[in-house]
């Protein structure tokens, strides 16, 4: 039940010290957060008839407009009248079109992204693109996607606007060389990008295939579709290759479609014709555009949506994701699996010790590529348990979701079929048993990797030889090439006996649990299967179905899983692009989806996909979400990667990072500048460098002295601790949080969910004291929620270098009335029941229920305040009785500050000076407009005046309820 309390402040605020500080919390409480999502509707374009499902934008980016529309668009009436394209497609191909008629400074045509989610509609409105460029005579297009499957939608796609006569060629089914097809769509897949050929002797390449297909004077359509698969351009052969593309190809017209395609700014590297860095631009390159955006924070990425779509080269609409349901189901372990678990990671530290052994006694001077391979199968094989952990309850779930009269969608990432491959080709050709693919990683690591003598290296004349003992500390054993041969033979024993242990390959028991392949559409990329026979035995057979190729074979099971022949779904990466699995009104299958994510995938650029095949428009029924999340601390690195990809993308790629409904997950994310820190903190606490003011876990056994000592030999045991001759035990260079919560996979469960834990408690008392300290970057905030007070008084407009819409910068000075009128505190009143509610005056001096408070001056307050404490400063009066002294205060206050109260006069203004304590009326200046470019030099004076660079993003809505852009603002008290 919520108490209130209206209070009159008429006390001497000068004899009350602690008062005064009341007034100071109050002053930042006019920042809160709204509703996220606002209706999506087109608001310049008015041709097309509404969309079938409703779709929503985030609230802040609808509180900025797109440019006005000076395309005309080609497209038959026919068309748009037969609701072939919706309104908000078509929106989109016009914003695209009329942003292709810009030239960029550097003689490139400017590109456009598409951002939709999934399920909006983005394949029709790229066929809508190319259909509208082949009316205007370009009748050559490029479509890149993720797979070669993918071109059966793209021909689809096409059909269904009304455009069967644009033809769609499969780049893989064309020679090297041949150019022979005139027009149409060329569809390719990212990796065709980099593919080569020396047939005949002569070295082609596929790129300069396509290239000779467009010409030199291109002026085409290039889709890159699902175009996060071209991220991190610099580091990949295949993302480079776009960027080649791009630049090769300068005046072809360019759109970027994905709903993750910007996830973090860093992956936004190969869309270098959006123009936002380069010639012209406040970022002379992408690494400048790049610093300035990871600085500044999250603040930053949302400004850059804003900025994208204010300038007429970003759109990015998603299904409301009303009736969706989400929730994380955590999994405690059984005590048999934590026996498992624990052998596994002992056997694991003591490997380390023989590998480090290894490695010393033939004097390896390179060891980086022998850690690699150890350290990623560590992370694989634990991997592996934390996934078989969760599937006896996942089949518990499932089955009581099945009962229910619903169907299930498992995600996958990992499908285990490297390990049964390589036991089918031990054994034959023959398989009697299900595989363990943890066993595996683990057998392949010791088989292929241990140190043996033909790695050897030796020494030159005069040089020292390297030290490598830099994962552990040990004593050096001198032995020979045979005991050598019989530690890795010993540990391959040791493998073998805890195998009989280990769990089988998840994907084979999930569909053996669920009665076998008959019940369980598969759509995966895996070739082969481990399947139970009627009469028990088991063996391994081709996914392959006759007069189906290994190619058709997903789309065969999603028909299947869609008519309703099968209830259960399991979908890994290789399926998740393009496939819809969703509830759809035009197929026999109606039944509620429920998505259960039991691997959670290594980037959300995965995690959005595997979603958005189950929440689409069209749909009866909003699909439910589940995370399933085992109690093993290390787990938990695979659910921050999501989270933090998550942040980002709800930021940058839908303009506000609250947009995300997985938002539950940040509790997971530690991927920051917090949890390096806490990570900093905990490693020299453990080694006794510092004394940390977070205590250890209260119920660690053996106490305080005890967990230092095990979590110092477990951080050792795991390579995050190394002893080196010189220095003594220290932390591993390059040891980021990533790699510390990849590596506390391979401790024991309860030292792993204790260090976790004592990782966590520094990390919210380094998040808390941020906060204290006003220095915690919130994100985007709304300025006084619920308050139409707010009156926009002076503006200032700036002319920024470079397009005068891309360059305007305007500043406000803004102020937001606080108060309560009498009638609102009356008409509030009047709805109490406590008997403790009601007015207050205060005595001349001013624990229990807590009270929300009320005053005339700033209206509610952030921090409630208690029953006691309020008696013991005010008496309780009538309504008739406030009346007065109400009305008195909440005139009085208009523009006059607490001290004038009962003297009439402020020290501080009699001095000159400017006093805001208790005023009705809060002033804040705030910037709005093209704030990306002046973003740098406007944080370098505030941090002179206010010794803060930290800029609170804020959006508000004046009186007229106008809701005025993503501005800056800058609070001053």
């Amino acid at each position: 039940m919520e108490l209130l309390c209206f209070l009159s402040i008429m006390q001497r605020l000068h004899a009350q010290p602690e008062e005064e500080e009341e007034v100071e919390e109050e002053e930042t409480e006019e920042l809160g957060h709204v509703d996220t999502y606002a209706e999506y509707k087109p608001s310049k374009s008015t041709i097309g008839n509404s969309h079938p499902d409703r779709v929503v934008e985030t609230s802040t980016l609808s509180s900025v407009p797109p440019p006005d529309i000076t395309y005309t668009l080609s497209i038959p009436e026919n068309i748009i009248n037969d609701r072939l394209l919706s309104a908000l497609q078509l929106e989109a191909i016009i914003y695209a079109c009329q942003q292709h008629e810009v030239i960029l400074q550097n003689n490139q045509r400017a590109g456009f992204l598409i951002g939709d989610g999934a399920g909006v509609g983005k394949g029709r409105t790229v066929a809508g693109i190319i259909l509208e460029n082949y009316l205007k005579g370009r009748k050559k297009a490029l479509w890149f996607s993720v797979s070669n499957d993918l071109k059966y939608d793209a021909e689809r796609d096409l059909q269904d606007i009304g455009a069967p006569n644009v033809l769609v060629h499969a780049l893989n089914k064309i020679k090297y060389g041949d150019t022979a097809t005139s027009e149409g769509v060329l569809f390719a897949t990212y990796s065709a990008l980099i593919g080569e050929s020396q047939a005949g002797g002569q070295h082609r390449t596929r790129l300069n295939q396509i290239l000779d297909w467009c010409g030199s004077d291109f002026d085409g359509v290039i889709i890159f579709d699902e175009c996060h698969k071209a991220k991190n351009a610099t580091s990949t052969k295949m993302g480079k290759a776009v960027l080649d593309l791009q630049s090769k190809l300068p005046l072809a017209r360019v759109v970027y479609a994905s709903a993750t395609g910007a996830s973090e700014p860093k992956n936004m590297i190969y869309m270098s014709r959006l123009g936002i860095w380069g010639e012209g631009t406040p970022f002379k390159t992408f690494d400048d555009f790049l610093h300035a955006v990871e600085k500044r924070g999250v603040g930053a990425m949302e400004i850059v949506a804003m900025d994208m779509k204010v300038s007429g080269m970003y759109i990015a609409r998603q299904l409301s994701f009303s009736g969706v349901s989400f929730r994380i189901v955590e999994i405690g372990l059984d005590d048999d699996f934590k026996v498992v678990y624990n052998k596994a990671a002992k056997l694991w530290a003591e490997a380390l010790v023989v590998f480090t052994q290894a490695a010393d006694l033939l004097g390896m001077v390179s060891t980086k590529s022998l850690w690699g391979q150890f350290w990623s199968s560590h992370q694989r094989f634990f991997k592996y348990l934390c996934i078989a952990a969760k599937v006896r309850r996942l089949v518990e779930l499932a089955n009581r979701e099945l009962e229910a009269g619903k169907c299930v969608v498992i995600g996958l990432q990992s499908t285990g079929e490297a390990r049964t491959r390589e036991v089918l080709d031990e054994n034959d050709g023959h398989l009697d048993k299900f595989v363990s693919a943890a066993e595996g990683v683990f057998q392949s690591l010791v088989q292929k990797h241990f140190p043996s003598e033909k790695e050897r290296r030796e020494k030159g004349p005069g040089t020292k030889r390297k030290q490598n003992s830099i994962y552990t500390f040990l004593t050096v054993l001198s032995c020979s090439p045979a005991q050598l041969e019989e530690k890795k033979q010993g540990l391959l024993n040791k493998i073998s006996e805890l195998g009989k242990e280990l769990p089988l390959n998840t994907l084979d028991e999930l569909i053996d649990k669920f009665g076998g392949p008959e019940r369980v559409a598969e759509m995966t990329g895996r070739k082969g299967r481990v399947v139970r026979q009627p009469d028990g035995s088991v063996r391994y057979e081709s996914r392959a179905e006759q007069g189906h190729t290994i190619d058709h074979i997903n789309i065969k099971e999603k028909d299947r899983f869609m008519n309703g022949d099968k209830l259960v779904a399991i979908i890994s990466e290789a399926a998740s692009s393009g496939i819809s699995l969703q509830a759809d009104r035009r197929v026999n299958n109606q039944c509620r989806r429920v998505h259960m994510t039991l691997e959670l995938p290594w980037s959300a650029d995965r995690a959005i996909q595997q979603f958005g095949r189950t929440h689409r428009s069209n749909q009866v029924t909003a699909p439910e979400y589940i995370f399933l999340i085992s109690e093993l601390a290390g787990e938990r690195r695979f659910a921050s990667i999501v989270a933090k990809r998550l942040e980002s993308l709800g930021a940058l790629t839908h303009g506000d990072r609250r947009a995300t409904e997985s938002r539950d997950l940040s509790k997971y994310n530690f991927e920051n500048k917090y949890g390096t820190k806490a990570l900093d903190k905990i490693t020299k606490a453990i080694l006794g460098q510092i004394e940390s003011k977070v205590p250890p876990p209260k119920e660690y056994p053996g106490g305080d002295a005890m967990f230092f000592r095990d979590m110092k030999q477990g951080m050792m045991d795991v390579g995050i601790f190394c002893k080196e001759p010189r220095f003594g035990i220290n932390t591993e260079k390059d040891c980021s949080i990533t790699k510390f919560l990849n590596r506390i996979l391979g401790l024991e469960v309860h030292k792993q969910n204790s260090l976790f834990q004592y990782f966590t408690d520094n990390f919210d008392y380094l998040i808390e004291k941020d906060k204290k300290e006003g220095k915690y970057d919130m994100g985007i905030l709304d300025l006084a929620p619920g308050n139409d007070e707010i009156y926009n008084e002076t503006q200032d407009m700036f002319l920024t270098p470079g397009n005068p819409q891309e360059g305007q910068v305007i500043l406000y000075k803004i102020s937001v009335d606080r108060g309560m009128p009498w009638e609102e505190a009356l008409n509030k009143s009047q709805t109490l029941s406590n008997p403790d509610d009601g007015f207050y005056l205060s005595h001349k001096q001013g624990r229990g229920h807590n009270l929300v408070v009320y005053k005339p001056n700033v209206g509610k307050q952030k921090q409630t305040e208690n029953l006691e404490n309020i008696q013991k400063k005010y008496r309780k009066v009538t309504a008739e009785e406030a009346k007065e002294s109400w009305e008195s205060q909440y005139k009085f206050s208009f523009k006059k500050c607490s001290h004038a109260v009962w003297t009439g006069r402020c020290k501080k203004v009699d001095e000159g000076q400017e006093c805001l304590q208790g005023m009705r009326l809060r002033q804040y200046h705030v910037l709005c407009g093209a704030l990306l470019c002046v973003w740098k030099r406007v944080a370098d004076v505030v941090a002179d005046v206010t010794s803060s660079s930290i800029l609170q993003i804020v959006r508000l809505k004046t009186r007229e309820h106008k809701r005025v852009g993503k501005w800056i603002c800058l609070i001053l008290h």
